[in-house]
């Protein structure tokens, strides 16, 4: 009798009485590289795409593994999409509106000024319609997304000179991420969308007025406060960035139906984490800054209140012109609304009564 016949006869327990154990739930090993638009020095921010691969390589036994590589490794930090969409690698970790430039739509995936804050923006994604609805469209880019991190709201900027009013903002070369360079453009600034880990050396050497990247953990690694002293306040374009995971379509169609689950369990854990470690950070990286010479201010309140209208006029004249972004924005603004509606009875009002005690 051949070895075939004998195990049919056999059974599973003679199988496993013989010492011979069939593969059947055997998973070929799976390698995936993903492209990072951040400099790895910057750990928190990228620190998140290393998380995600971290936990799909603990949940699925060393089954599967990914490399995570920082900006201009594998492609420049703004060439990922493209890298993703044409199968050069299976996956990227970046910020949504670095791409508003292929359509403004990708901005809303991760934050537009006077947006949602990142409580928000998680309800919007995993309770409300913004998953189904962007993954509808990142589908015309051979993509599927996860929310992958959030930096929490940002702060406005470093600036070498103080902005009394909204005048000073005239011809004022600014570095800002992506999709806000629409409304300072509205404000007489002058964007400029500069990778992160270019920015020091392009204010030393003032071929920029300005800057912002996120908050004082990162800020304080970068260096900016030794050479643009005014740390200006809040990111009104970035109440709470949500940062994606982009994974080639053909790529994630081929996992298995467990390989799948712990893609989406694994940039689930990096969501939180990369907040967590934001918000645990940032206090402490503020006193130093300020020990250190960084001289705190509020935007002024003209600024800000044309900054908001000037926003507003933006989105409904995309709205007239972009279908795309007219599906998407047309229910986030809704939501956002609703939002806010809550948040003042709750969040907004402890916040407040909490920040003006003695602790």
């Amino acid at each position: 009798m051949d070895r075939r016949s004998a195990l049919k006869q056999a059974g599973l327990a003679g199988v496993l009485a013989a010492g011979v154990a069939p593969a059947v739930h055997a998973q070929a090993s799976v390698r995936w590289r993903i492209a990072s638009s951040f400099p790895r020095s910057l750990d928190t921010i990228f620190g998140a795409a290393e998380v995600f691969a971290e936990k799909v390589k603990a949940m699925s036994g060393g089954r599967f593994e990914v490399s995570v590589h920082a900006g201009g490794e594998l492609m420049p930090p703004f060439g990922v999409v493209d890298g993703v969409q044409q199968g050069t690698v299976e996956a990227a970790h970046t910020a949504p509106y670095y791409f508003f430039g292929k359509d403004e739509t990708f901005a809303i995936g991760g934050a537009i000024p006077f947006g949602l804050n990142s409580r928000q923006m998680s309800a919007w994604t995993f309770e409300g319609n913004g998953l189904k609805l962007m993954r509808e469209f990142y589908a015309k880019y051979n993509i599927v997304n996860f929310a992958c991190g959030n930096t929490g709201a940002q702060m406005g900027g470093w600036f070498r000179k103080e902005v009394k009013s909204l005048a000073d903002m005239k011809g004022l070369k600014f570095r800002v991420g992506g999709f806000a360079g629409k409304v300072i453009e509205r404000l007489g600034g002058v964007p400029q969308n500069i990778p992160g880990g270019e920015i020091y050396q392009s204010l030393e050497k003032g071929t920029i007025d300005a800057a912002e990247w996120i908050g004082p953990y990162d800020d304080l690694k970068l260096g900016f406060h030794k050479v643009a002293p005014y740390y200006y306040y809040p990111g009104w374009w970035e109440g709470g960035l949500q940062l994606d995971l982009y994974v080639n379509q053909k790529a994630f169609h081929a996992l298995s139906a467990e390989h799948k689950a712990i893609v989406e369990t694994a940039a689930s854990e990096a969501h939180v984490v990369m907040q967590a470690r934001y918000d645990a950070r940032n206090p402490g990286a503020l006193k130093q800054l300020v020990a250190q010479g960084a001289k705190l201010r509020p935007f002024p309140s003209d600024l800000m209140t044309v900054a908001f209208r000037e926003s507003m006029a933006l989105y409904r004249e995309l709205s007239d012109r972009n279908p795309n972004w007219k599906k998407v924005y047309a229910d986030y603004a809704k939501f956002r609304s609703d939002q806010n509606l809550w948040f003042r009875f709750t969040e907004a009002t402890f916040d407040r009564f909490m920040q003006s005690q003695k602790l």
